[in-house]
């Protein structure tokens, strides 16, 4: 099997599986509860909170585990847009946010706020002229991504959040697909919203950053578990996972982002050399772990489940909303025109990932994208 679908989700390492096991088997207590056991819970879900700390230059009593990205953008724009509406009802966004970003900022506009939507060149850069007429003392919350989940183009994070302050707003930074593959320290963002199957870590676990200070109410409530941020007992297992994934994330960064930009780009090379009519949708300077590439004439659905049939998993975009109609929102932004939409593919890398692995792709991607051409010029 060669698994090139880890935007979508990562492999648990083995690792965080072990330590997952041992606390669920050994440290099962409660950590709100005074005893032993419930101490030694605490201990791990504290240890945790100090490694994700430490990835972003942030201090542990700043982080607050939930149940992923998704949860964690929705707590920041829907608590920042009630808060801070007596200032204004202006929140700007960007055009190719995840769902997770998108679907709620819908929702904020059925309930009367303004919302604007920054717009992104042919390699999916924000614009960053339309960022700064768009912003004014009626804005309440910048929130733009660090890393693109469908082209792996890298925002200007630290320089967004400048100019979010400098218009009194604040700044969010959906970082799920950033997490592990740029550097989330010193990036001048107020909230960061990461997830833990994307690290190599367990599903349903995730982590925000909230700059101290800031008025942010509860998501969730109830006990008043997280400093009564994220009500309902930790899942200590799964926070526990999560902090092992950042330990490992973070012992070996650079050499895990170089190994994956070697991959990435033999992938690419090759894929050049090998196979005519493209598209690259990819930044050439983007995150080592995506390469989108359009593949005309074909369809990427089509060659997705042809490699599928030689353990090859390969994305044509978001999982989070491939189940829906219609074509790639990201794409859409970007200009490319429905023949380019229709043959894209994403491939996305991990560690795990060999140079070894991508001359199979290669080899069986050449043979899908020919035979389907041979195929639709007898339509």
């Amino acid at each position: 099997m060669i698994y090139l679908d880890n935007s979508s989700t990562t492999k648990q390492a083995d690792e965080v599986t072990r330590v997952m096991t041992e606390v669920m088997s050994e440290d099962f207590g409660n950590p709100s509860s005074l005893h032993a056991l419930g101490l030694s819970a605490e201990k791990r879900v504290t240890a945790a909170r100090k490694a994700i700390a430490s990835s972003m230059s942030a201090k542990p009593d700043e982080i607050f585990f939930n149940s992923g990205g998704t949860e964690g953008d929705n707590t920041v724009l829907f608590g920042i847009a009630e808060v801070r509406k007596h200032q204004g009802k202006k929140i700007i966004t960007s055009a190719v946010e995840h769902p997770a970003i998108l679907e709620a900022c819908k929702v904020l506009e059925h309930r009367g706020f303004d919302v604007h939507y920054i717009g992104v060149d042919a390699n999916c850069q924000l614009d960053m002229k339309q960022l700064a007429s768009e912003l004014d003392d009626q804005t309440t919350l910048v929130s733009v991504m660090t890393v693109n989940n469908e082209t792996g183009a890298i925002m200007p994070i630290k320089e967004i959040a400048e100019m979010a302050h400098k218009a009194g707003a604040l700044m969010h930074t959906d970082a799920v697909q950033g997490y592990g593959k740029v550097s989330l320290k010193n990036t001048g963002a107020d909230f960061i919203t990461v997830s833990g199957h994307k690290v190599h870590g367990p599903k349903g676990i995730g982590a925000m950053y909230a700059r101290k200070g800031i008025n942010l109410p509860a998501f969730i409530v109830g006990g008043g578990q997280e400093k009564n941020m994220r009500s309902g007992t930790e899942n200590v297992p799964a926070i526990a996972g999560l902090g092992t994934a950042c330990e490992l994330m973070g012992k070996d960064f650079v050499k895990t982002n170089a190994e994956m930009a070697q991959v990435r780009g033999y992938l690419l090379q090759g894929i050049c050399d090998q196979i005519k009519d493209i598209r690259v949708n990819s930044p050439e300077f983007g995150a080592a772990s995506v390469l989108n590439v359009s593949f005309l004439g074909t369809r990427g659905e089509v060659i997705l489940h042809t490699l599928e049939e030689d353990e090859i998993y390969v994305s044509t975009g978001s999982a989070c909303s491939s189940n829906k109609k219609g074509q790639s929102h990201v794409l859409t932004a970007m200009g490319l025109n429905d023949r380019e939409i229709e043959g894209a593919l994403r491939f996305s890398f991990s560690r795990y990932n060999t140079i070894a692995e991508m001359d199979i792709v290669l080899d069986r991607l050449n043979a899908a994208v020919t035979r389907f051409r041979k195929l639709g010029s007898f339509r």
